[in-house]
């Protein structure tokens, strides 16, 4: 029996090397192979077509001396070719509020926005991500020109936007550049008030919602979402750029404290304060106004238990329960009113507020889409209406003395770019290893039919015992080449590579 396996070894091994020896290779002999092929420049320079680069209406890929080298572009027909990654949207960075709130979708509408996307003949895979200050589509596709033409139009249709006003507002990135913006978004190192907590929450669900049953994110969008969450806890842990004050409510807090005594004649700790919503942004209010001292919080909310539990949080804050039904008689009664609820229409403008309130009082509105009509009520005497874009001037003087913080986040950032870089390059040699060992798989299998009569005396043991023989050559004559394309980073040499074993190979 022994004697038996060895020399179907040697057969096996013969008829195998023969069968799935590249075209131009011939056995010559019992031993080594002599080489009648060359490659042909043509075959070398196959597949370095570039796909032309993506608009860019931004600023925020590494610097050249970072020492991250971009990814270069290939055409879309190559092998090896993986979808892109793409990233569309606007923000305080490049549009006023009046339009990120025609964008704006509620939280629990996220999942339905980035299947409906998908839905687009260009779009793979799609995750929203929407706050107060940006709109930002994340999605994955073979065609970036075709995929952001059809987003665009479809937002524009959706939204009643007329597309030329919306171009105007929107930016966006590919590649790398778009990994990058995800990364720095998490970090906290995109938003108004740098460093920031709430953005890596929200980054976190969007991770949740586009991965979970139902949703839109796939291989490419999962790896990047989690990269991006994974990367903004690093830089909130490894730096201090999250220490102190710094959310759009503790920028709100300041606006009213430097503005206070221009707008109302009062100070801070002479102020009693309206909170029209009790959510997250809310208890940031709570907490920055606490040590300020003011005279008093009331909060309105349709029920009384979250501002109870804001009572049990904040035992020393002088906080009061308002219904929604009180909202008017709360506003007209305090001096100055913060609004951070999820509303899709504005709660006060110029009528209701007109009609209630007599005394000067401040309106701050730190929602998108916009709680409060600033414009109309910025038309009352002795209203002072502000909206989140306003935050700007105060958080100017901040983001000065962050921007050591921000450097030092960034070089955490560029390795996890780095990182997620030679993941989603490793994907453009699956498509080739899997037709490599399909390839290698059925010439095994013809072969071993072709030696079916001789193998007919051999018992089920020695049968399967062949089985594995025929499988283990198979796998030691694809291990080298599968190992060497899994391990190229480069580009272009994993598509030339991929060009040759298409030929030599026959796939």
């Amino acid at each position: 029996d022994a004697a038996m396996q060895r020399i179907l070894s040697l057969l096996l091994l013969a008829a195998s090397a023969q069968a799935f020896a590249p075209a131009g290779f011939a056995l010559q002999g019992r031993v080594g192979l002599k080489s009648a092929c060359r490659l042909t420049p043509a075959a070398c320079s196959a597949g370095r077509a570039q796909m032309p680069l993506g608009l860019r209406m931004d600023e925020e890929r590494p610097s050249p001396s970072s020492g991250v080298e971009p990814v270069k572009a290939k055409a879309k027909k190559n092998p090896g070719q993986e979808a892109q990654v793409v990233v569309i949207g606007l923000s305080h960075k490049t549009a006023t509020v009046d339009i990120r709130e025609k964008l704006a979708v509620q939280e629990h509408n996220w999942q339905s926005a980035g299947v409906a996307l998908t839905r687009l003949p260009s779009v793979k895979e799609a995750a929203v991500l929407s706050t107060c200050n940006r709109f930002e589509i994340y999605f994955v596709t073979d065609d970036v020109r075709m995929g952001v033409r059809e987003i665009t139009e479809y937002l524009s249709e959706k939204r009643n936007v007329p597309l030329r006003e919306l171009r105007d507002s929107l930016f966006m990135l590919n590649k790398e550049d778009a990994v990058w913006h995800a990364l720095r978004v998490s970090g906290g190192l995109d938003s108004l008030v740098i460093g920031e907590g709430q953005i890596l929450s929200q980054m976190k669900r969007c991770y949740e919602i586009a991965t979970d049953k139902g949703g839109a994110a796939g291989k490419v969008l999962t790896r990047l979402l989690n990269t991006a969450v994974a990367s903004g806890k690093r830089v909130r842990s490894e730096t201090g750029i999250s220490r102190g004050g710094v959310s759009i409510s503790s920028a709100a807090v300041e606006l009213v404290e430097k503005k206070c005594l221009d707008d109302l004649n009062l100070d801070m700790n002479q102020l009693d304060i309206c909170i029209l919503g009790a959510g997250k942004m809310a208890r940031l209010l709570v907490q920055h106004l606490t040590p300020r001292g003011v005279k008093s919080i009331t909060i309105v909310n349709r029920s009384p238990e979250r501002v109870e539990e804001l009572q049990q949080m904040f035992p020393d804050s002088p906080i009061k329960l308002a219904l929604l039904d009180q909202m008017m008689e709360t506003v007209a009664e305090t001096h100055c009113t913060f609004a951070c609820t999820g509303a899709m229409e504005p709660l006060l403008y110029k009528a209701n507020v007109q009609e209630h309130v007599e005394r000067p009082v401040m309106l701050v509105d730190i929602s998108v889409p916009r709680n409060i009509d600033d414009v109309s009520c910025n038309e009352l005497d002795n209203v002072f209406a502000y909206n989140v874009d306003d935050l700007k001037a105060v958080v100017a003087a901040n983001q000065a003395k962050r921007q050591r913080l921000v450097l030092e986040a960034e070089e955490l950032l560029k390795e996890e770019l780095k990182n997620f870089g030679s993941w989603h390059q490793s994907l453009g040699t699956v498509p080739m290893i899997t037709k490599l060992q399909g390839r290698a798989d059925k010439i095994r299998r013809e072969e071993l039919a072709k030696i079916e009569r001789k193998l007919s005396g051999l018992t089920p043991s020695e049968r399967e015992a062949v089985e594995r023989l025929s499988k283990s050559i198979v796998a030691k004559l694809l291990h080298g080449p599968m190992t060497h394309l899994r391990t190229m980073d480069n580009v272009d040499d994993r598509t030339v590579t991929v060009k040759s074993l298409e030929a030599m190979f026959k796939l």
